[in-house]
Formats: structure tokens, sequence, C-alpha cells
């Protein structure tokens, strides 16, 4: 049993770690490294909802075998053909077509702001759903730092690339990108991660809208 126990300010950066993990391959390491547990713990000190969600994701993964998840991942986010909910921003938002030699700049601009470099190895195009759950995270980790240090001004600045963030990204994407996850997926696991995903950034989004 982890000894993990994050205060609610914690709580909500770790949970965007743990929700990217979520969106790579699905593996033996998710139930050897105790992710949902992880995740639960994180929850419940944000919102008895968010609890939920996260033992609800935890339960599917553990009825579900390895391959079928799998086999479920891939139809969903790579294909054969088309996939049936591109996990890339760019895919629903009012932009061109974007390319590995053609990438999505305005994300790109957000993540120069915020300090965030993508490792030159990553094969994934930067506006890939677990690369902007990374992003959220370093944003409200920094802003977690800020608060505690009494630094004003990195805590506005910081607020600010977040609101723009969700407002003019993740947080417009996250909706219809979640609706086609759970039409299209096969397995209660991915549909519960849809859900999940995106009550937590709306959560995340409201939170900004009230101060």
């Amino acid at each position: 049993m982890s000894d993990y126990a994050p205060d609610e300010a914690t709580a909500r950066a770790d949970l965007c770690r743990f929700l990217s993990a979520c969106y790579y391959e699905p593996a033996p390491e998710f139930a050897e490294e105790n992710l949902f547990h992880s995740m639960l713990v994180a929850a419940a000190s944000i919102h008895p909802d968010l609890a939920d969600s996260a033992r609800k994701l935890g339960e599917a993964f553990a009825a579900q075998d390895l391959q079928t998840l799998l086999v479920d991942y891939t139809r969903l986010f790579l294909g054969p053909m088309q996939a049936l909910a591109s996990p890339y921003g760019s895919s629903w938002l009012s932009a061109p077509v974007q390319t590995e030699e053609n990438p999505p700049l305005a994300v790109l601009d957000l993540y120069s702001a915020g300090g965030f470099e993508i490792d030159e190895e990553f094969r994934e195009l930067p506006d890939h759903v677990a690369v902007e759950l990374e992003f959220l995270y370093l944003l409200i980790f920094n802003k977690n730092q800020a608060s505690q240090a009494g630094n004003m001004d990195d805590l506005t600045l910081t607020e600010l690339l977040q609101r723009r963030f969700l407002g003019e990204h993740l947080g417009v994407w996250m909706g219809p990108f979640a609706a086609a996850v759970k039409a299209g997926a096969d397995t209660v696991f991915y549909r519960e991660l849809a859900a999940f995903t995106e009550r937590f950034v709306r959560m995340e989004a409201g939170a900004l809208s009230v101060h």
C-alpha cells in the first residue's frame, strides 16, 4: 500500500500526469506501478466525483485483458485506416491540418511561454492529448510553487497562461474528443478514461473562471 497522500494542489498536478500516462499504449506497468491506486488517492483529494471516476477506471482496467485493451487503443487512436478518436488537438480545432513538418504553432507558442520542452526522441506530434496533459501538469505545478513562495508575479503569469491554454486549446477540443472516444470504444476502460479526463479538464477550466 502506498503512503502517497497529497494535498489538493499537489493532487491536481499529479492527476494530470496519471491521466497522461493512460493515453499511451496500455501495458502491465499500469498495474505494476499502482497507477490507478495513485489516481484514486489524488482524485479523492480533489472531489468525490473524480474519486468515483478513478475507482471505475481502475476496476475497468483490472477486469479487461491487456490484448483487448491494446486492440481498442489501436482502433481509437491509431487506425489502421483512420483513428476513431484522433488524439491530436489540431484534429478538433479550426486550423490547417498539421503534420510533423508543419506543427501546431499555437500550442508550441504556449509550450515555449511555459518553459515546456518535448524530448527530441518523442515520436508524436506536440498536440497529442498525453503531451497536453503533461503541459497542464507543469502549469499547475508551477502555479503551486509560485503560490507557496509568495511570488505573485509568477503566479499571475502562470495562471494567465493556464487560462489561455484551457480557453483556447485543451479545454476547447477535449469535449468532442471525449465524445468520440466514448462513442467508438469497445471497452469500458476507454469510455471511463474519456469521461474522467473531460470531467477533470472542465473542473480545471471552471476553477479558473471563478477567479
